[in-house]
C-alpha cells in the first residue's frame, strides 16, 4: 500500500477509487485543485458523507504524550499518524503525490508542499479538512 493509502487508512477513510496522480517534477496547481474543492463541497457533502478528521486529528493529539504541530508540521502529522516521517518516507510521498522537482530539491519547501497536498488530498477523500488549513 502507497504511504498516502496508509494516511487514508489511518484517519478511517479508505481511497473509494484510485485517482491518476500527477508526475513527480510537474506542477499539481494547488490553488486550482482548492479553488476546485471549494466549489464542488456543497455538491459533494449531500452526496457522500464527511469523515470528520479533523476531530479524529485533534483526539489523537491530545492523547499523545508528545506535543505535535500537525496543523503546519508534514513530520508532526505523519507522527500523529503513526507512519514513518524519515525524510526517505516523506521524499517518497512527496514523489506519489506529484510534488514539482524545484521543490524536492529544497527540503523545507517540500515539506511545505507535502503538508498541503496530504490535506487536499485528505479533502479531496471525504475528509473535513477546513478552509484555513489549505490556505
Amino acid at each position: 500500500m502507497s504511504i498516502f493509502g496508509n494516511i487514508l487508512n489511518s484517519l478511517g477513510l479508505g481511497k473509494k477509487e484510485e485517482t491518476p496522480k500527477p508526475a513527480a517534477g510537474k506542477d499539481t496547481g494547488m490553488a486550482e485543485r482548492i479553488a476546485k474543492l471549494r466549489a464542488s463541497r456543497a455538491k459533494r457533502d449531500k452526496e457522500v458523507p464527511m469523515v470528520d478528521v479533523m476531530s479524529k486529528l485533534e483526539k489523537m493529539a491530545e492523547e499523545n504524550p508528545a506535543e505535535l504541530n500537525w496543523k503546519t508540521s508534514i513530520v508532526d502529522l505523519l507522527k500523529l499518524l503513526g507512519i514513518d516521517s524519515s525524510y526517505e518516507a516523506r521524499r517518497e510521498l512527496a514523489v506519489e503525490l506529484g510534488c514539482p522537482k524545484d521543490k524536492m530539491d529544497d527540503s523545507a519547501e517540500m515539506n511545505t508542499w507535502l503538508h498541503k497536498a496530504v490535506l487536499i488530498e485528505i479533502a479531496e477523500n471525504g475528509g473535513n479538512v477546513p478552509d484555513a488549513l489549505l490556505d
